[in-house]
């Protein structure tokens, strides 16, 4: 039998991510970049598709960050997050401290930030928003691909410009959303999914999305 890649032996648990190598840093601190994509190759990385983190066990400093850039979380009970680089003299530079007190009320965000804190849990991170769903330890994984089977279910590009306006309006004047969704509706008007969404709720039938 095979050994589970997530699970940690030491600590008899999973682990998501606990961040930079702090001995790796201090011999090369840009070393955990990308060009395309930053810390991870993913925090500062453009793209479409939304992506669902699956966290189970710790996801601490860079950890934290990752789940951050994603578009949801789904956590297991076990999942840990914070951002504790100000006890090691650095700062949370890839992406926490601006993303963090989007996803939480903002002095939740700031006492993570300041203490360093490494215990705000799954269900804390629930109770305020910063997870969609929890599951079961070893279990985040297939419930994150449940959601994301609901979210496969509808029109690829709705979905895709959805997401794309929610995120360049949320924290924008009401003028800016209306713009963006103005703009997002008609470009949907144009395309074939827009008739074929039409045709299968008429003809009471699961739609056929062309992605075009």
């Amino acid at each position: 039998m095979g050994q589970d890649p997530h699970r940690s032996e030491d600590r008899q648990g999973y682990i998501f991510c606990a961040g930079a190598d702090l001995k790796q840093m201090a011999v090369d601190p840009g070393g955990m970049q990308t060009e395309r994509g930053g810390f991870g190759g993913f925090v500062t990385r453009e793209r479409t598709k939304p992506v669902i983190a699956a966290v189970d066990g710790p996801a601490l400093a860079g950890g934290t960050e990752l789940v951050l850039a994603s578009d949801m979380v789904v956590a297991s009970r076990t999942a840990r997050f914070g951002i504790p680089e100000v006890k090691r003299n650095l700062v949370a530079a890839a992406g926490g401290l601006f993303r963090l007190p989007r996803k939480l009320p903002r002095n939740i965000a700031m006492e993570l930030a300041l203490t360093g804190s490494l215990d705000f849990s799954a269900e804390r991170a629930h109770h305020f928003g910063l997870v969609n769903r929890l599951a079961e330890e070893g279990e985040a994984l297939e419930v994150a691909k449940q959601l994301a089977a609901e979210i496969c279910e509808n029109a690829p590009l709705a979905v895709a410009e959805s997401r794309k306006i929610m995120i360049e309006a949320t924290d924008q004047p009401d003028e800016v959303g209306w713009q963006l969704s103005g703009a997002g509706i008609m470009k949907m008007f144009g395309t074939e999914d827009f008739s074929e969404g039409l045709t299968a709720f008429a003809e009471k039938r699961a739609p056929n999305w062309k992605g075009r």
